[in-house]
């Protein structure tokens, strides 16, 4: 007698999902799972509502309408850097943000948490930096010291807002290749970009238009349709 597992539940569920500003709506209408050990990439033309959708996934933008559902760890990291330049902080206290208040995990203590946040710094390639102000860091470094802080939290849905976006092609790589790591490691991973390796990489493709979702292929269906 076959017996048959019940589908995962996934991560985060939207259905009819709609946010407006200014009686323009922004998102329209949006139904979307998100899976665990996924790397998903939304594109789509600038005004599309890509930030937008990023922003109520993690919870920090409030619908219009519609429901969100989904209870996980997230590290959410935006396009720019929310941080004050006369904030006295170093790399290194940003990064180590990020464990802070995520859980009594041992890895989130005393000289466990350093050394999280060591690797962490280490993967992102910016450990000659560790001690530098914050403010000092060009607009590519600091990308990768707050993805750096998402990745030290243990978050199981990894958020970036363009992240590769002003950074040369080794950073690049390197970026992509930690989305794919986390990916495989059961993170559900996605992504805002227009960045074509980016796109070359994704096993989910979501193209929205004008608030809503205009094509959602994933990359065997992709590999099909091109064959």
């Amino acid at each position: 007698m076959l017996s048959h597992r019940p589908a995962p539940l996934p991560c985060v569920s939207l259905r009819g999902a709609g946010v407006d500003f200014d009686g323009r709506a922004a998102l329209d209408g949006v139904d979307l799972d998100l899976a665990a050990a996924s790397l998903t990439v939304v594109a789509g033309p600038n005004g599309a509502g890509k930030s937008t959708l990023l922003e109520v996934v993690a919870g920090t933008r409030p619908l219009s309408r519609g429901t969100r559902v989904g209870s996980r760890v997230t590290a959410f990291v935006p396009q720019r850097a929310g941080v004050s330049d006369r904030l006295p902080v170093t790399v290194r206290d940003v990064v180590t943000i990020g464990t802070w208040g995520r859980s009594t995990s041992p890895r989130h203590r005393g000289g466990a948490a350093r050394e999280t946040v060591a690797v962490a710094l280490d993967r992102l390639g910016i450990a000659d930096l560790s001690g530098e102000p914050f403010s000092s860091l060009s607009g590519g470094q600091r990308q990768r010291a707050l993805l750096a802080q998402g990745l030290v939290g243990g978050a199981d849905l990894l958020l970036l807002d363009e992240p590769t976006t002003g950074l040369d092609d080794e950073s690049s790589a390197r970026i992509r290749d930690i989305m794919q790591t986390e990916a495989r490691r059961g993170v559900a991973v996605v992504c805002v970009s227009h960045d074509p390796a980016v796109l070359a990489v994704a096993g989910r493709v979501i193209r929205l238009d004008g608030g809503r979702i205009g094509s959602d292929t994933t990359a065997s269906a992709s590999a099909s349709a091109g064959a």
